[in-house]
């Protein structure tokens, strides 16, 4: 007795569609790993867009004695969105860009034109924070960080936009990079020195001198 060609392709299509399911499960931490690397290098390309507005601005500030144009911790202001305004009411960067500089996956923010006009409203979370770096800093001051890293703190898994999966920094020098978790904390390096200079230092630290948390010298977030 003969087995049917129907019957036979059916069950050849069973196994085929089961092997496609075991290489697709076995390729899966890969293929995320792959988005996730994807992901942490646009935050970083955002990171250093942002940085070079900055740094226009600041030195623009300098070059002309304009102290409406400075770094953020030469303001008297403690939060992202003020500095932010100022980056758009002088003309380095508008709402839109900020706004995909500011945003990654699950750390969506919105920025958008308010009133007064060339005031800035900022809301959601961001992907990036900002640290309150002045024209006096060192150039291995950490000017901005992904929002899932707290200095010299191991990543926690929950936190946005990438968990522990890695973090990015960029520092006033305008170099920037990608790091893994066990890069976040002094334990990961042979000493001080080589922590701050290849992740950074905080703003007004001291060098040979590492302590745990941003502390005060982040631009306070969205609300």
């Amino acid at each position: 007795m003969h087995r049917s060609s129907t019957a036979f392709t059916r069950i050849e299509l069973i196994v085929i569609i089961a092997i496609v399911a075991v290489i697709l499960i076995l390729a899966w931490p890969a293929f995320n790993n792959a988005l996730v690397k994807r992901d942490l290098t646009r935050t970083m390309n955002h990171g250093r867009e942002l940085y070079l507005a900055a740094f226009r601005m600041a030195t623009d500030g300098a070059a002309k004695a304009d102290s409406s144009r400075a770094w953020p911790g030469d303001y008297p202001t403690n939060s992202l969105t003020e500095y932010c305004t100022k980056l758009v009411q002088n003309g380095y960067v508008n709402s839109v860009e900020l706004q995909r500089m500011l945003s990654a996956p699950g750390a969506e923010c919105q920025a958008r034109p308010a009133d007064p006009p060339a005031t800035l409203l900022l809301s959601g979370r961001t992907a990036l924070k900002l640290y309150k770096v002045k024209a006096a800093d060192p150039s291995n001051t950490i000017f901005a960080a992904s929002s899932n890293y707290v200095y010299d703190t191991p990543l926690n898994p929950n936190t946005v936009p990438f968990g522990d999966a890695g973090f990015v920094v960029v520092r006033k020098s305008g170099d920037a990079g990608v790091y893994k978790k066990n890069q976040a904390t002094l334990a990961g390096f042979d000493n001080v020195e080589k922590f701050q200079s290849d992740i950074g230092a905080l703003p007004g630290a001291v060098k040979g001198k590492v302590e745990p948390g941003d502390g005060t010298t982040v631009l306070a977030a969205p609300p």
